[in-house]
């Protein structure tokens, strides 16, 4: 049985086009997947929008099923959530780092059940969540920690949610942005913009992609404290203020990346049903802060890339008969 399906391509700076595409026959370890919903990573998807993906890390910025090279054309995505049509756990909701399609085939062990806890449409952040995971996994933070997350983006504010978790730390989102107040109260944590955050912190994520926000983190940070930066530059070049206080203060910068598992001792499958079991917490729903059909994603995407449309996650929804009442 021939079987089709529709796909989003990244096709030239600022543009995609959604294109058909033949899916291969299954084999005997594979599932069919009917997606739900997706969601685009902002600031990574902007990133590949504009074609700024560095030449020197294009394999490793890849995506699990990317399909083309960088820069285009790609097709090029990794949040998304079906429904197994055919192969094993027929019928489950699962989760997978595919791009944005309405049908794909794919090995069975490619998926993660999402647990029956977790509605679907919350599931879209678990790619999310599963960096936040990873990046509180390098920050080893402490009991009683004094923490801020610099930038309330998509990413930073899923670090938060999570770091919100840990007994006895004083934590605050900051962020230049005044909206992300509500977000922050929506997830139990304090907020403040860059010029009011307290400072003496022992430990500060950085997820704003700007250098303004990276020197913020380092002077926010008491004596021996850490940055755990989190951003991705992509192709641009940041400066920093390494002299001043930098070394009488003894600071450090750890770098964080969701493609190596923080910890030894678990697996890539491991730390995404971790992801997918906090996403049970409704508190996430603060994240998603937009929805668009599947078939509007060539207008939409330039709209988020540019910051016209402001969001965090941005959901994608596949048409009436894709998404289950």
């Amino acid at each position: 049985m021939t079987r089709s399906a529709r796909a989003l391509w990244f096709t030239s700076a600022g543009k995609s086009e959604v294109r058909p595409v033949a899916l291969p026959e299954p084999g005997p370890g594979d599932v069919v997947v009917r997606t739900l919903f997706s969601g685009i990573s902002r600031g990574t998807e902007a990133l590949v929008l504009r074609g700024g993906v560095p030449e020197n890390q294009r394999e490793a910025m890849r995506a699990p099923f990317q399909e083309g090279d960088f820069p285009w054309p790609v097709k090029y995505g990794y949040l998304n959530v079906g429904v197994v049509e055919e192969g094993p756990g027929r019928g489950r909701t699962v989760f997978c780092l595919y791009p944005h399609q309405t049908r794909y085939v794919v090995p069975a062990d490619a998926v993660t059940p999402v647990p029956d806890g977790v509605p679907a449409a919350r599931a879209v952040l678990a790619g999310t969540v599963e960096t936040a995971v990873n990046a509180v996994w390098d920050a080893k933070p402490l009991l009683g920690d004094r923490i801020a997350v610099v930038g309330g983006g998509m990413v930073g504010c899923a670090v938060a949610a999570v770091l919100a978790r840990f007994p006895g730390v004083r934590l605050q989102l900051v962020d230049a942005d005044p909206g992300r107040a509500a977000v922050a109260a929506a997830l139990g944590v304090d907020f403040a913009s860059p010029d009011d955050a307290a400072g003496g912190l022992d430990l500060v994520v950085h997820a704003s992609a700007t250098e303004a926000g990276l020197a913020r983190s380092l002077a926010l940070l008491a004596p021996e404290g850490r940055v755990v930066e989190l951003s991705w530059y992509g192709d641009r070049r940041v400066s920093l203020p390494l002299g001043e206080f930098f070394h009488s203060r003894r600071l450090r910068l750890v770098s964080s990346q969701v493609g190596v598992v923080a910890r030894p001792d678990r697996t890539y499958a491991e730390r995404m049903a971790l992801a997918l079991d906090l996403l049970a917490d409704p508190a996430f729903d603060a994240l998603i802060t937009g929805e668009t059909p599947f078939e509007d994603l060539p207008g939409v995407l330039p709209e988020l890339a540019s910051g016209e449309l402001p969001a965090l996650c941005h959901r994608v929804r596949y048409g009436a008969d894709h998404v289950p009442a």
